[in-house]
């Protein structure tokens, strides 16, 4: 099993159903040694060993002086609070994470409910649409957007630039991605200039003006945290919307249950998270030092991957893991990551992903596919796995 290729696991035909080869890994290579970018990396996929990594401070977050060198190539989109440790991350999640306390999310209730409602009465054509580009991005894209304070006109260049950034599985694909970056760190800098001139009532403006014990953003710590908040603010809904689409589609009679017992909205939404999980592969950790994990010795410096899909399908935790199941009960996923790097986002996508499903499903209760699900077409990518189409009929 040591002959995988991490640019192989970005590919779509591979993003498609990479379950059975997870199995096989949790099997027979649970640790598997591979390289990532020209560097030694290892590839955890049972659950326990997963939980591990996310949650253990041997596992360090910031990047090592052997790899500090991959850091600067993948330029400024990687140099944000996702990829520090404490104190420093514990500092920069101070300064925004009062924008995402469950509290403050529930009152965007609302207002995704009207984007709901208006997408969907905007969305028909002949009886059928395409549910990724006009459902799917476009809810969650504009609510960070709202939130931070985009303009409408400049939501779909933001994510066209910033998708670019998380699509590279190789070097050559993370140098191809460069020109976006910085296209996209001189607008979001134009931005914040403005927001200096002219406050607003917005997320951007109230991190520029952010101060926890008379601490401030830097502007490259700004620029930095908008674009995480930004791509982590609508990437992992989006495909959190067509992933558990698809899923419910192609398993009518727990479509049929949730549509019957609308009380099971939470933990539906929670088996969806774990069954088709939206992020494949939590972003890479190193090793502080050598460390041992389910037999294997990682060597200090390497690269290590927890692949979150593998763990939330891992038998000795979920039983009959492919089996999908909205009232399974307990449900302990890791689709949203664990430990002090777990989503920040998480109230915000799983109230969006409860409506807009919820929504979707109430108005169109006969959804079907307008394709076979092997004509599917997948994203490449490493990290998150999800639909480029999905094309529907009412």
């Amino acid at each position: 099993m040591n002959h995988i290729k991490v640019r192989d696991l970005a590919r779509p035909q591979f993003k498609a159903n990479p379950y059975p080869f997870y199995a096989r890994l949790r099997s027979e290579a649970p640790v598997c040694r591979t390289k990532l970018l020209g560097q030694p990396t290892w590839l955890v996929t049972r659950y326990d060993d997963v939980l591990m990594v996310l949650r253990d401070e041997r596992f360090t977050k910031d990047w090592l002086p052997r790899t500090r060198w991959l850091h600067r190539v993948s330029g400024p989109v990687t140099r944000n609070m996702l990829n520090k440790d404490a104190p420093e991350h514990t500092r920069l999640r101070t300064l925004v994470h009062k924008a995402f306390t469950p509290s403050l999310v529930e009152r965007l209730r609302e207002r995704i409910q009207s984007v709901c409602d208006e997408l969907l009465t905007d969305l028909t054509t002949g009886g059928r649409m395409e549910l990724m580009r006009r459902y799917a991005l476009p809810l969650p894209l504009t609510i960070i957007a709202e939130l931070l304070g985009i303009p409408t006109r400049d939501r779909s260049r933001f994510h066209s630039l910033s998708r670019s950034s998380i699509a590279a599985s190789s070097l050559i694909g993370v140098l191809r991605s460069l020109p976006d970056q910085r296209l996209l760190m001189r607008r979001l800098r134009k931005l914040i200039a403005e927001r200096r001139r002219d406050p607003r009532d917005d997320l951007i403006t109230a991190l520029v003006q952010a101060e926890e014990a008379g601490d401030r953003l830097s502007e490259p710590e700004l620029v930095a945290m908008i674009v995480l908040l930004l791509i982590a603010g609508y990437e992992t809904t989006v495909n959190l919307i067509g992933n558990c689409a698809l899923a419910l589609i192609q398993h009518p009679e727990q479509r049929e249950l949730l549509q019957q017992s609308p009380a099971l909205a939470d933990s539906a939404i929670e088996e969806l998270l774990r069954y088709t999980s939206p992020l494949d592969m939590a972003s890479q950790r190193f090793a502080r030092e050598d460390i041992r994990v389910n037999s294997t010795t990682i060597q200090q410096g390497d690269v290590v991957i927890a692949v979150l899909g593998s763990a939330n399908h891992d038998e000795s935790q979920f039983p009959d893991p492919d089996t999908f199941d909205i009232t399974r009960e307990p449900n302990r996923h890791v689709a949203l990551g664990q430990g002090v790097h777990f989503c920040l986002g998480a109230p915000l996508a799983r109230l969006e992903g409860q409506l807009a499903l919820t929504t979707l499903f109430r108005r169109f209760p006969n959804l079907r596919l307008l394709t076979e699900p092997a004509s599917l077409r997948w994203r490449k990518s490493l990290i998150v796995r999800g639909l480029e189409e999905l094309p529907v009929a009412v």
